[in-house]
């Protein structure tokens, strides 16, 4: 495992009582951050705790001297250092003058992704889940390498804040052949993911800190066009992602399900339950517990239906070290399942809970009944999942095609309220006789009961 993170760029940047403390500390391997605060002394964070750097406090001087020797502080209040990855974060008074800064120490860590290497092989899409500071970022910077360098994908980083690429506009070599778009400014991010798609054909699209909705429906977006995603947010394990209403749709997103009596009886719960609303965008999830423990759910949808049902799930544990070899093992995770009904008053603004007659089906009086089980379907879907829909589908076991020619479709599938606005499909499916089912919601549950009904 190699290390590469020009730390002497960053000393050479600090006042001279600083750089000769920092040149010559026994640590400085394993140096996090610096952080400068007006009239207190310095202070260094290793991986083993914080220490003062020096007896003399911190002046107006010193700060000026780093901030007129580092680039421009954007927007978000962060600067960094030509051809290098380290970031510089202030801290301004009310009068915005700068009387605080937090130098973070940015290192490209090759080989960190060895105990993962056969997840991205698998081309599915991963979301990397852990707490700040916890090495997020340089994760994705080496997923990125791997990617464009050793796999030879097409691979576009969107990099916000400049953290994975630094802060040149010419992109640090820890990304290797991966490209780099850089974004003007935080809310424009889930613009330039777009964008990205549209305009460049990548493979692989790597976002870091997804953590507004605009962001999470891009993501979706970007996973129904067949692109790759490897992303990351905060948050410590899978079950915070269901409480938090922003972020779930990363997940396939969570919904209030009301139960027949009869389907409540068969199941063993009660009539109202959460479910998960359709297929996720990031098919896979890595936790970063620890920087050598992360636990690996490899079927999300699975996990979440587990979460949801029951108080556990099974997650796949892999732990390694520079002297030994990957252990893999499974354990079974605990869930309160008490801990999720808690947050159901915060759920309850972002989820409606769905009505009882909840398909209504429109057909021409002299229209036969299909025997999905007997033909091949071929199915025209409209505003709703393909992801959804196969899942269904093939869970039941019916042959069925997805097309996106209505003439070709031996039935339409959609939602209600965008089928009612479009006149010219519903006259196009009366036409060809083309049978149009609607749903009023969508869900998984939803969508099983929906086909249960035109196949009986």
């Amino acid at each position: 495992m190699n290390v590469n993170d020009d730390l002497d760029k960053l000393i050479e940047n600090l006042p001279f009582f600083l750089q000769e403390h920092l040149n010559n500390h026994v640590s400085k391997d394993q140096l996090i951050e610096i952080v400068l605060d007006l009239g207190r002394r310095p202070e260094a964070r290793f991986i083993s705790g914080p220490e003062y750097l020096s007896q003399k406090i911190v002046s107006w001087q010193d700060i000026d001297y780093i901030t007129k020797r580092i680039s421009k502080f954007s927007n978000e209040n962060r600067a960094g250092i030509e051809r290098t990855l380290h970031r510089i974060s202030c801290i301004r008074n009310r009068q915005f003058l700068i009387n605080g800064l937090t130098c973070r120490v940015g290192r490209a860590i090759f080989g960190t992704i060895s105990v993962v290497r056969d997840l991205l092989e698998s081309e599915k899409s991963v979301l990397i889940l852990g707490k700040p500071g916890v090495g997020k970022t340089t994760i994705i910077r080496e997923i990125a390498r791997v990617l464009a360098d050793e796999m030879e994908k097409r691979v576009v980083i969107i990099d916000t804040s400049n953290e994975i690429a630094g802060d040149s506009d010419i992109p640090h070599s820890g990304i290797g052949r991966a490209r780099r778009m850089q974004v003007a400014k935080t809310e424009l991010q889930h613009q330039v993911m777009i964008e990205a798609v549209e305009n460049h054909m990548p493979q692989v699209i790597i976002i870091d800190e997804i953590g507004t909705e605009l962001e999470v429906l891009a993501a979706r977006t970007i996973a129904e066009k067949g692109v790759q995603l490897v992303g990351t947010t905060h948050g410590n394990c899978l079950e915070n992602l269901i409480k938090n209403p922003p972020l779930a749709d990363l997940i396939g997103g969570i919904q209030y399900v009301t139960l027949s009596d009869d389907e409540a009886k068969r199941r063993g719960t009660q009539k109202s339950i959460l479910e998960r609303k359709a297929y996720p965008a990031f098919e896979i999830i890595i936790e970063i517990n620890h920087p050598n423990s992360w636990t690996i759910h490899e079927d999300v949808k699975n996990s979440i239906d587990l979460l949801l049902r029951g108080n556990f799930t099974m997650g796949q544990v892999r732990q390694f070290s520079f002297t030994e070899k990957i252990k893999i093992r499974c354990q079974r995770l605990q869930v309160s399942s008490e801990s999720l009904l808690k947050n159901r008053n915060n759920l309850n603004d972002s989820i409606n809970l769905v009505n009882k007659n909840w398909i209504s089906i429109n057909q021409t009086k002299d229209e036969k009944a299909l025997k999905l089980k007997s033909k091949k379907l071929i199915i025209y879907p409209y505003s709703l999942s393909n992801n959804l829909l196969k899942e269904v589908l093939l869970k039941m076991g019916f042959k069925f095609v997805l097309t996106n020619e209505i003439k070709k479709a031996t039935l339409i599938i959609g939602l209600k309220k965008h089928l009612k606005l479009n006149f010219k499909l519903k006259n196009l499916a009366k036409q060809k006789n083309i049978p149009i089912y609607s749903l009023n919601q969508v869900s998984l549950y939803q969508v099983t009961k929906l086909v249960q009904f035109i196949s009986s």
